[in-house]
């Protein structure tokens, strides 16, 4: 970011009235996953300004029918000392209806991603999304897709507003260098381009797709890495085998932090195809911002919640989804053009710099939590 924004971010974030915030966490760090990632994020920043106790669930979903009741009961018990309560996910609106129910005064506003109002269960619909999420005072949606789907399901959009998820630049940058890639990968990449997607492999992520439909039709020195796992991982693998492709792709499986630093430096460019599948979406799309955190050019399916992440030309490029043509032409147009793909890649860190950094991201949260509570004054 800009030294000139930085400086005046953090001067209006220490004249804002501080909040006693109770922050409510079902996913977690050590367990890894972009929502694990952006609670931990939210409340390292928030603490730079609020005084935030965070409830936790540290261990995954296993534990989760028991953090359910566990953190109702301790948040009825104390939540008479916080101006506010912080969901982390629309999952713990269950959580919310409860302090409501007891506590109807107390602000209680929730962030919800896509899959939160998605989700094909049944139950899950009748119940979190009809039911519980609109007794909550606020929302914070991940982006307008996002908003779009609630209002869709008739939660009143006076009671949501979007704040996108952010990302702290500096944890992701490091003095990576070609020779780490080769290391890693046990390849030499001389005269290679290298296609990277980190994530969960779940199937609206398109890797599949991408291998089958895409791939095919790029050089041979075209090397696409894929750093996850995930429920997808026997498709991909088959998708592979059919396609003959063993020697292009490289399946890493659950990496490092370091490591998927390590991918997000040296990588020539990160392609986010995305498709659409019933019942489920991209409520925002992490993945990509984290990679133009480090220059690097973006290739994203114009789909759902990427439409908040990317903004074509600046951060990166938009192809329609699905689109086998338009990804090759769009991936060539950067591997044939060195300086072009250069250009992109500063770009989009500029531009995730004005945009997504956490300093920008803490302050929109603070004057929507300070929004909501007024509303309940």
């Amino acid at each position: 970011m800009t030294q000139s924004v930085i400086p005046n971010l953090l001067r209006d974030l220490t004249t804002t009235k501080s909040m006693n915030i109770l922050f409510i966490s079902r996913a977690y760090p050590p367990v890894v996953g972009g929502i694990e990632n952006q609670n931990h994020a939210l409340s390292v920043w928030l603490k730079r300004s609020h005084s935030v106790t965070t409830i936790a669930n540290h261990y995954g979903k296993k534990v989760l029918p028991f953090f359910l009741p566990y953190s109702t009961l301790r948040a009825l018990l104390s939540v008479s000392r916080y101006d506010v309560v912080l969901l982390g996910d629309g999952v713990l609106a269950v959580v919310g209806f409860f302090i409501k129910l007891f506590y109807p005064k107390k602000p209680v506003v929730s962030v919800i991603h896509g899959l939160d109002l998605t989700y094909g269960n049944s139950f899950y619909q009748a119940f979190w999304v009809r039911c519980f999420l609109p007794t909550l005072d606020g929302l914070i949606a991940v982006s307008r897709e996002t908003l779009a789907t609630a209002i869709t399901k008739n939660i009143p959009e006076e009671k949501i507003v979007v704040i996108p998820n952010g990302v702290e630049i500096e944890a992701l940058q490091g003095d990576y260098v070609r020779k780490d890639l080769e290391k890693l990968l046990g390849e030499d990449l001389a005269k290679k381009h290298v296609l990277l997607t980190t994530g969960r492999l779940a199937k609206r992520k398109g890797a599949e797709w991408f291998i089958r439909e895409v791939l095919p039709s790029l050089p041979e020195t075209v090397i696409y890495v894929l750093a996850g796992a995930g429920p997808e991982e026997k498709n991909i693998r088959t998708a592979i085998q059919d396609t003959h492709k063993e020697k292009q792709v490289k399946m890493l499986g659950r990496v490092t932090d370091t490591e998927r630093n390590l991918l997000l430096n040296t990588a020539d460019i990160f392609i986010q195809p995305n498709i659409h599948i019933s019942g489920d979406m991209e409520g925002f799309g992490i993945a990509v911002i984290e990679a133009a955190a480090c220059r690097r050019p973006v290739i994203a399916a114009n789909l759902e919640g990427l439409k908040d992440a990317i903004r074509h030309d600046e951060n990166g490029l938009f192809v329609d989804p699905e689109n086998a043509e338009a990804f090759k032409e769009a991936i060539l147009s950067l591997t044939r053009d060195e300086k072009k793909c250069h250009a992109l890649g500063e770009r989009a860190l500029r531009y995730t710099e004005t945009h997504y950094h956490w300093n920008i991201i803490a302050r929109l949260y603070t004057e929507a939590l300070q929004t909501f509570i007024k509303k309940t004054e």
